[in-house]
């Protein structure tokens, strides 16, 4: 059984197997989670989006990528729904963390960190998108050990806690 542990912090800094980027459907880098861990794995990250994507990846799907210069081994990319923009099939949100968990398995990945896939730009609400997170990681089958959600913030860290209360 996967433990799901919250983390207040910086995606980029933590050290785990594989960093879950909540990427757009392009695979090209863009703003909030994507643009930084991008920018804090460098050149690589790009360029092997390019190569394994070039037509990028639909929403709910996922993918991996070499992390470059992060502290981890992996990136797995995974694309949200745009709820700002109409999408707001919860179904979709789901398969990010399924499809993310799916391809850490084939990975080999143990650790794994997560933003809140969707809830920043992207405009999902917060509560249900930490419910998501919770409940899907929690009721997979996966080899991963410990799933980190990670909180930007004290505000999210302590929403993420109500959610998933003292031991995850």
């Amino acid at each position: 059984m996967t433990r799901l542990i919250a983390v207040e912090g910086d995606i980029t800094t933590q050290e785990v197997d594989a960093l879950v980027n909540a990427a757009n459907t392009a695979m090209r880098g863009g703003g909030g989670v994507d643009g930084a861990i991008h920018s804090a794995g460098g050149p690589a990250v790009l360029r092997d989006c390019i190569e394994r994507f070039p037509h990028g990846l639909g929403t709910g799907d996922a993918g991996w990528t070499t992390a470059g210069d992060l502290p981890a081994r992996w990136v797995i990319h995974t694309v949200g729904p745009n709820y700002a923009a109409g999408q707001r099939d919860r179904a979709l949100l789901v398969s990010c963390y399924r499809r993310a968990l799916e391809v850490a398995d084939e990975l080999g990945a143990r650790t794994v960190a997560f933003p809140l896939i969707s809830a920043g730009i992207y405009g999902w609400p917060r509560e249900d998108a930490i419910r998501a997170a919770a409940d899907t990681i929690r009721a997979s089958d996966s080899a991963v050990e410990e799933a980190r959600l990670v909180a930007f913030g004290t505000t999210a860290y302590r929403e993420i806690m109500a959610v998933i209360g003292e031991d995850g």
